[in-house]
């Protein structure tokens, strides 16, 4: 019988997600009421192990009819980000990472320190069909220069070409932007200055739920109380101890995924939203 790859349902966290009464203004500031006042996660753990990350990382997540707002608290005593462009691979270095799943399709976010973004939008390969929703301009394969991904594990001979989830290959589109996002970092400390210890950085974003319709998944926009989406909320910290790095980078998530890849929609964390104000 084929081992089961991944997470199991026990190691999967759940996390209501309740509303706020006014607009957040997206400014990196994670010291505003409304954000002192929400339910963070427990501290980040091994994506892989489930033991604690070496580094404190939490998160929190809060809603209105507009938009789905995500807040992180980074430790980080030598704060590094270099990339600038849009786009660049921003997990060749420190960044956070949200994942949000939509039942055929799902989106990926990171940001680094500077702010630099990184988005990309993915189509499982078995659901992009002709006549289906996906069957459209803003997904067509050669206009928007898809490529194939199979996963973060898949250089083994039985996977190289697929990777080794079940759905095997999705299409990605790496120039997708998420409509209307809004993101901003602050840092607590010197960045790329390691003559002193940092407190770390904070992250604060805003997905508009109108830039959501290709991952709703027959769910309703915004949601109604009691919805559950999954979302992958996560981190990846480059160390390079003795000036060698270490390969590949920590990874600390919400929850363990059991295996080193973050493109597991059935790990991600259930998050259920309530009509209850924060």
């Amino acid at each position: 019988m084929k081992e089961k790859y991944g997470c199991s349902q026990e190691h999967i966290a759940h996390y209501t997600s309740c509303r706020t009464s006014e607009p957040i203004e997206i400014n990196g500031d994670l010291e505003k009421p409304v954000w002192q006042r929400a339910q963070k996660s427990p501290r980040f753990v091994d994506m892989v192990t489930g033991e604690p990350g070496m580094f404190d990382t939490r998160s929190a997540v809060l809603w209105d009819d507009k938009n789905l707002y995500i807040a992180f608290w980074v430790e980080e005593p030598f704060v590094q980000a270099h990339l600038t462009e849009r786009d660049s691979l921003i997990f060749n270095e420190n960044d956070i990472e949200v994942f949000i799943d939509g039942g055929d399709a799902y989106y990926e976010f990171e940001i680094n320190a500077l702010g630099t973004v990184y988005e990309v939008f993915f189509i499982w390969q078995d659901a992009y069909k002709r006549g289906s929703k996906f069957d459209v301009p803003e997904f067509d394969l050669i206009d928007q220069k898809a490529l194939s991904f199979g996963g973060n594990e898949d250089r083994m001979a039985d996977s190289f070409w697929h990777g080794r989830h079940p759905r095997k290959t999705r299409w990605a589109f790496i120039n997708w932007d998420f409509p209307g996002l809004q993101s901003a970092v602050r840092v607590q400390g010197t960045i790329n200055e390691n003559t002193d210890i940092d407190k770390g950085w904070t992250v604060e974003l805003a997905f508009p739920w109108q830039g959501m319709k290709s991952l709703a998944n027959g769910r309703s926009l915004p949601p109604e109380d009691g919805d559950t989406w999954r979302l992958f909320l996560g981190r990846f910290q480059k160390l390079t101890p003795s000036g060698q790095e270490v390969n590949p980078h920590p990874a600390w998530a919400w929850n363990r995924h059991g295996v080193y890849d973050t493109h597991l929609p059935e790990c991600f964390t259930y998050i259920h939203f309530s009509d209850k104000i924060v």
